[in-house]
């Protein structure tokens, strides 16, 4: 008699993990007072770096906090809107048109991103106008 060949095993499956960050730790959300610190140090240095803090700001904080991942996504709409802006100064800087443009935006980064700064300072929520929505 012959026995009858045994099915393999499945491996069992192992239970859902929490998203982790570098090195395996689980990500830890920021605190309040460290989200505010976090969302405005990005509207701030959208300033002098243009669209680096907000785009590193938004890869690396996005998921700590609702209050970070707003400011972030805002920060950097705004700061995409205005790379726009001063292409499109530059490519019409032949004219005196272009001049106009190039200042205008720069004006209007320092101004909008101070606001932006203290509003994410309070703890608020603040949305820039005239930017175009790229990453919603």
């Amino acid at each position: 008699m012959t026995t009858p060949p045994i099915p393999p095993q499945q491996p069992p499956v192992p239970p859902q993990q929490p998203p982790q960050g570098p090195y395996g730790q689980p990500q830890q959300p920021l605190n309040p007072a460290d989200e505010k610190l976090w969302a405005t140090l990005i509207h701030i240095g959208g300033i002098f770096f243009e669209f680096l803090p907000a785009l590193i700001g938004y890869l690396v904080l996005k998921d700590r906090g609702p209050f970070i991942n707003a400011h972030a996504k805002a920060a950097l709409n705004f700061q995409l809107t205005l790379i726009i802006a001063f292409i499109v100064g530059i490519i019409t800087s032949f004219l005196f048109i272009g001049f106009i443009i190039i200042a205008v935006a720069a004006i209007l980064n320092i101004i909008f991103s101070i606001i932006a700064a203290v509003k994410a300072n309070q703890g608020q929520f603040y949305t820039y106008p005239l930017t175009i929505p790229f990453i919603k």
